[in-house]
């Protein structure tokens, strides 16, 4: 059977992704330890609870399952935290990483699909970023993700290991099925904040900043669906499996959208008022990022059909709305 050892399977963006690979007649092997996954959200495949610095339990999984690859998404992901407590991402992103990449090369693995981040770029000089702009993170997560490609990128030259490195913009929206969606805990994106709002779980939403150097004042972000995201995953194994050769390719629509703009949309889609508290900028937030994914398009064949400003909103909506009214009987995904 083709399995895929989904590691972080039980996360935001993982489930999605275990939900594309099943489509696409893969068997996803949901690898979490359950810290920010939410076991409701393996629906595809089976599902191992265990850590991914647990070497013993990845050699055993990759010696049931004999993946024919892997897909990489176990990693912290809060900015703020990472500069408070660095050492606890470098110890799960980059040593977990290098764990599971040592029980990769063993077990004989050569294809691993990874995810990493625009915030490799840090505060980039121009926009949309191509792939070759220089990689300068401004915080450990940020850095924590470029090592974890530099690792892959030894790897590559020195035991076989390819690797697409897939650096996202800003991943949004929820299935459109509505079977699993966003519920990080702390909720820090926007778009959730925002829904929160407008239902009163938060009294208002903090706009961070209203005097960037934008056309309305606030910050401009490319916002890809999560469904296409996980598309773009599946594409990104099958150019591995195919024989090419490692790469790091863009996810992003090469759009962006203000954050007010985001909070008309959510207006329009939900016929609510968003209450709004204006608060300090945050330190590092760049003006604008917004990719250049035409190398991921050529590539991969990358294409974000749910990806318009309405969609992400209206799916991200009507998830928020099932999870508020079936409580706990409604699958999360962190």
């Amino acid at each position: 059977m083709n399995h895929v050892l989904v590691v972080g399977g039980a996360g935001y963006i993982g489930s999605h992704a275990c939900k594309a690979l099943a489509a696409a007649d893969f068997v996803p092997v949901a690898y979490d330890n359950l810290v920010h996954g939410h076991r409701e959200a393996v629906r595809w495949g089976p599902f191992v609870e265990a850590d991914i610095t647990d070497r013993e339990a990845l050699r055993a999984v990759l010696a049931q399952y004999r993946p024919i690859a892997i897909m990489h998404f176990a990693a912290f992901t809060y900015v703020g935290e990472s500069v408070s407590d660095p050492q606890k991402y470098y110890r799960n992103n980059v040593g977990g990483a290098l764990t599971l990449f040592e029980e990769a090369v063993a077990a004989g693995i050569d294809a691993v699909v990874f995810s990493s981040t625009a915030a490799v770029y840090g505060i980039p000089s121009a926009v949309p970023i191509p792939e070759n702009a220089a990689t300068l993170p401004i915080n450990p997560y940020g850095r924590s993700k470029l090592m974890m490609e530099e690792i892959l990128r030894d790897f590559d030259h020195a035991y076989g290991l390819r690797s697409v490195c897939l650096r996202y913009f800003n991943a949004a929206g929820a299935d459109p099925d509505s079977e699993i969606g966003e519920d990080h805990r702390p909720e820090t994106h926007l778009i959730p904040r925002t829904l929160m709002a407008v239902t009163g779980e938060v009294p208002h939403l903090d706009l961070f900043g209203t005097d960037y150097d934008t056309p309305d004042g606030t910050p401009i972000r490319d916002y890809i669906h999560v469904t296409d995201l996980a598309a773009a995953h599946v594409r990104a194994l099958r150019h591995l499996l195919e024989g090419n050769a490692s790469d790091r390719f863009n996810l992003g629509t090469g759009r962006g959208f203000s954050v007010k703009e985001i909070l008309a949309a959510v207006e329009r889609v939900t016929g609510k008022p968003v209450p709004v508290r204006v608060a300090p900028r945050r330190a590092g937030d760049p003006p604008c990022l917004v990719a250049d994914p035409s190398r991921a398009r050529q590539a991969l064949g990358l294409e974000t059909p749910h990806s318009d400003l309405d969609t992400v909103i209206r799916t991200a909506w009507r998830w928020h709305e099932t999870r508020r009214t079936e409580g706990a009987a409604a699958p999360l995904s962190g």
